[in-house]
């Protein structure tokens, strides 16, 4: 392959100025992961980032999980492509500082529990009152009014109170968790989506706003579409579970683990052909009405692919699942994907070179936008790395050392 065009080998360039928020500003205040990620998404779309930490430790994500040289996998990932200022938000001064940059900002992201932001002098009043037309999101994990709103909020607690842990237990199981940051990403994903819509609105004359989101509502929000089906269907009989993927579990091949998702006919058809299982063509379970019907008769069949499924290795397997395009995929950990062939293909993921961590790799943004391409945006910084850079650009050049020294920036 020639490795000058090969997106998985090239360095990381720097913010995308192609993509289509190229002009965007945003002054990112949060920390950890929900708002991180929602900013690096905007990063990857073009637009231009300012991440503000507090000095000394920084954001607490950079020192979460696997590091070198004191930068995380997990900051490294959320925080791509931005450039970063070390402001005492503690102080006057450094209040002063950040709402200089927010004036300027299109967009305001912060994730403090309701009502610290403002006990800055940093909330929505205080900056839209010298910006009218900024968009600014607030994240908390339960939102602004309720009595829950005071409520300190991580990743696994929203898990438990949005349904993602009730989800994945099995029946009269224990509740199970699952064992990734998965609320916050949804978070983060409806974060930006939010920002992207409200971005749309003041381009058509309908001017800025405050956004802001719960972390348990988007949750719920994510979680209801199909694991929520007798609390959607107020008169249903309540004789299926409430979450339509609830059956399926992975197969046991002969050298590893696989899934198949019969979900159409000719899923249910295919499968049962591949694994060499009779049964499907049987009158009561060749449709999904009669499957529905007649579980007596389906759940043997079901049983008796699973049972077969260790029969085959999953290069075997692959190919007939194929022949009968069932829908299918096998099990692969993260370090399996890196070389899995179709991510190859598609240029999934892109390695770098950091000045920081060294050698790194990221996938690329997911979606390709072919009239306005967005890419990577670039290395996470160290903490404080552009901070008499953006001094600079406020006009605040000949005050960096006394800032400094006084402890305001670092």
């Amino acid at each position: 392959m020639d490795t000058s065009t090969d997106r998985t080998k090239q360095p990381m360039a720097g913010a995308s100025h192609t993509g289509p928020l190229a002009g965007v500003k945003v002054l990112d205040l949060s920390i950890a992961l929900t708002g991180p990620y929602a900013a690096a998404l905007l990063a990857d779309q073009g637009a231009e980032v300012v991440k503000v930490e507090r000095p000394g430790i920084g954001d607490i994500a950079r020192w979460v999980g696997v590091a070198v040289n004191n930068m995380s996998a997990f900051y490294l990932a959320c925080n791509r492509g931005k450039r970063c200022i070390a402001v005492d938000l503690g102080t006057d001064e450094g209040q002063a500082i950040v709402m200089k940059l927010a004036a300027e900002a299109d967009v305001v992201l912060q994730n403090f529990r309701p009502g610290v932001i403002d006990r800055l002098g940093l909330g929505y009043d205080a900056v839209s009152a010298v910006n009218p037309d900024v968009i600014y999101a607030s994240i908390s994990g339960y939102g602004p009014v309720g009595p829950y709103r005071d409520r300190s909020a991580y990743d696994t607690s929203i898990q438990a109170y949005a349904g993602f842990a009730a989800t994945q237990a099995e029946p009269d199981g224990p509740p199970t968790f699952i064992k990734q940051n998965a609320a916050d990403k949804v978070s983060a994903l409806f974060a930006s989506q939010a920002i992207t819509a409200a971005l749309y609105a003041r381009a058509m004359g309908r001017g800025g706003q405050h956004l802001e989101l719960g972390m348990n509502d988007a949750c719920v929000s994510f979680l209801w579409a199909e694991a929520a089906g007798n609390e959607v269907l107020l008169e249903s009989d309540g004789t299926m579970p409430s979450s339509f993927n609830a059956g399926f579990a992975p197969m046991r091949f002969a050298d590893g683990w696989g899934i198949v998702v019969p979900t159409t006919d000719a899923d249910f058809a295919g499968m049962c052909k591949a694994l060499d299982v009779p049964g499907w063509d049987d009158p009561r379970v060749r449709t999904v009405a009669e499957r529905r019907k007649n579980r007596d008769v389906l759940e043997p069949i079901m049983d008796m692919c699973y049972a077969m499924a260790s029969n085959f290795t999953q290069v075997e397997v692959i190919e007939r699942f194929e022949r009968e395009r069932v829908a299918f995929a096998m099990v692969l950990s993260a370090a399996e994907m890196v070389d899995d062939p179709h991510a190859v293909a598609i240029g999934m993921f892109e390695e770098f070179d950091h000045p920081v961590v060294g050698r790194a790799r990221l996938p690329r943004h997911p979606t390709n936008f072919h009239g306005t391409p967005a890419n990577l945006a670039g290395g996470a910084p160290a903490l404080g790395q552009h901070t008499d850079e953006v001094l600079t650009e406020l006009g605040l050049a000949d005050r960096i050392d006394s800032l400094r020294s006084s402890g305001v920036v670092a």
